[in-house]
């Protein structure tokens, strides 16, 4: 990957990743089961790039909107326990996550899709979109992902901070025969 200075610099400090659900981490539809469940579809390499980040020493947080249990779940296998579900004021609890990590925002990057996340978005050092974000979101982000929400943005995201911090080639070596 190639970056220019700027993004580097943005992402360059990063200590602590923060994550949409809906649109991002899944593709937005909301499925609902015989029994009014929902049921969420998540990436397993969108899953991958988000442990691969976080074994470079990066925190992960997930900030959402909705309350659900596969969502519990999937932070669960994925060793997530900044979880943080039924929020309404996005801004409000990052703020305070800030806080309890003593970190500032321009320690900290997000990826979001829609206008519930600008508090966050535009109060962090790197922000990201996925391409089905509305403009108004988009054309205020430093960087878009090629790939859409719920399939790849998450791990593009992931391997972008990594790329840009110097630690994706060697997270990728361990899976290379020696």
């Amino acid at each position: 990957m190639t970056f220019d200075d700027k993004l580097v610099a943005k992402i360059r400090d990063i200590k602590l990743v923060v994550f949409d659900v809906d649109g991002v981490m899944t593709d937005g539809a909301l499925h609902y089961g015989a029994e009014g469940e929902m049921v969420k579809v998540f990436n397993t390499l969108d899953g991958h790039g988000m442990k691969m980040l976080m074994a470079t020493g990066v925190d992960v947080a997930i900030i959402s909107g909705r309350q659900s249990l596969a969502l519990a779940r999937r932070s669960s296998d994925l060793g997530i326990t900044q979880l943080f579900m039924a929020v309404e004021d996005k801004g409000r609890v990052y703020i305070q996550l800030l806080d309890s990590l003593k970190l500032s925002p321009r320690q900290a990057a997000s990826i979001g899709d829609d206008v519930v996340d600008l508090p966050i978005l535009l109060n962090c050092g790197f922000a990201a979109a996925v391409p089905a974000a509305p403009k108004f979101v988009r054309e205020r982000m430093d960087y878009v992902t090629k790939a859409p929400g719920g399939h790849g943005a998450v791990r593009e995201f992931c391997d972008l901070i990594m790329a840009a911090q110097g630690t994706l080639d060697t997270s990728l070596q361990k899976y290379l025969p020696s």
